[in-house]
This record gives C-alpha cells, structure tokens and sequence, in this order.
C-alpha cells in the first residue's frame, strides 16, 4: 500500500515541485496540500496522512506549533520537518513537538523519498547535514535547548503572538481563534510582560528571531 503524503509548505511552486517529483515513486501517494500550519492541522484530520512533509515557516500556524497540534490529536501521523533553516534550536524544538525527521530544503531528491519511507515506518530521520548541525551544537555550546523564552509560552500565547507579529488586528485574530476579543487583549498583554517587549516592533523581531513567524 502505498504511502500516503500530505505536503505542507507556504509557497505554492515549490509544493508542485515536489508533488511532481513524488509521482515518480510508486510507493508514495500525496493527498493533499496545505498553504500554512492550520490547513495542515485540518486536512490531517480530514485525510489521515501517513506522513506530513512540513515546512517550518509559515504564515498563520507555523510548523513547529502545527506538528504539536497534529500529534496531540493524531499520534499516528509522522511529521517530517523539511525546512531552509537548519539552525540546530529549530530543528530541537519540532522534533521536541512530535516530528520524526528533518531535512534541509536542498537535499537530494532521493534522501527525501528515503526520509518519507523511513519515518512512514516510524523510525527517526535526520539529514547528516542538520545532524551535523546539531552535534557540533552539542560539543561547543551544549545541546541545543528547547527551553528559550519561546517554549516557555502556552500553544495559544504562540498563536496569538504569530498572529500579531503577521500584522493581524484585534478582531480578527479573535475571529482567526474563535476567542473573544477581550481574551486576545489578555494575551497580547501577557506576551508583552512575559517577552519584555515595549512595543509591536520588538515582538515582531522576537517573532521572526525565534521562527515564529518569518520576515518574507
């Protein structure tokens, strides 16, 4: 049976590209596409993947907090980070959030098929070039941490700074969460006291340092 791939990743081209390159694999069926995070969150419900090919970066819900939200609700579906950041901080926190690969955005074509097929089978995959990354982390500086001030934030404290630092008003980020507009004010303010940010510019930069949210 085949494997069954849903691809995640802001940039419409890029998502052709692999889905066309996937083809060429008998053993690989994508089902789907998504734009951002929350697509990705609502699709894998709704077509049970057997594996997520995630970007890391997007607008909305990023990768880091979709793949946390798509393995509290669905255990079974393996995520695979595929990313241009190889930043070992980056790579920690998605795999801390349930991922079981990670690959740069340059690799080979055949190291993702085999990525997709090895963490399809449950195993863990790291690209020797993120792996280098995280190693020589490890040996200069300790092990790369998932305790920054970031993941020091509740699941909906990180949503809603994303979508402040993307420029979304009040309404409609509650609108976006189905929160009240008052409950959104609690949190920007919490965001603000807890960050020690002064003003939107800094959580903007806090947001895009810590891959909250990117600058395109």
């Amino acid at each position: 049976m085949a494997i069954k791939v849903l691809l995640v990743d802001d940039h419409a081209i890029f998502r052709g590209g692999l889905r066309s390159m996937l083809a060429g694999d008998p053993e690989i069926d994508v089902v789907g596409e998504a734009e951002n995070g929350r697509q990705a969150v609502g699709l894998a419900r709704q077509l049970a993947p057997d594996v997520i090919v995630m970007d890391v970066t997007m607008p909305d819900l990023n990768g880091i907090d979709a793949t946390h939200q798509v393995k509290k609700r669905s255990p079974g579906i393996q995520v695979l980070a595929l990313s241009a950041h190889t930043d070992p901080r980056f790579v920690a926190r998605i795999l801390a959030a349930g991922a079981s690969g990670y690959l740069p955005k340059d690799c080979a074509f055949d190291e993702l098929c085999r990525a997709i097929h090895a963490v399809a089978r449950k195993e863990v995959y790291l690209s020797p070039a993120v792996a280098g990354e995280v190693v020589n982390a490890a040996l200069g500086h300790g092990a790369p941490s998932t305790d920054g001030p970031c993941d020091a934030l509740t699941p909906r404290q990180r949503e809603v700074l994303q979508l402040v630092a993307e420029g979304l008003a009040t309404k409609q980020i509650a609108a976006r969460l189905h929160l009240s507009t008052k409950t959104v004010e609690t949190h920007r303010a919490q965001l603000m006291q807890r960050l020690n940010c002064h003003s939107l510019a800094e959580l903007i930069k806090f947001a895009i340092r810590e891959g909250v949210t990117s600058s395109d």
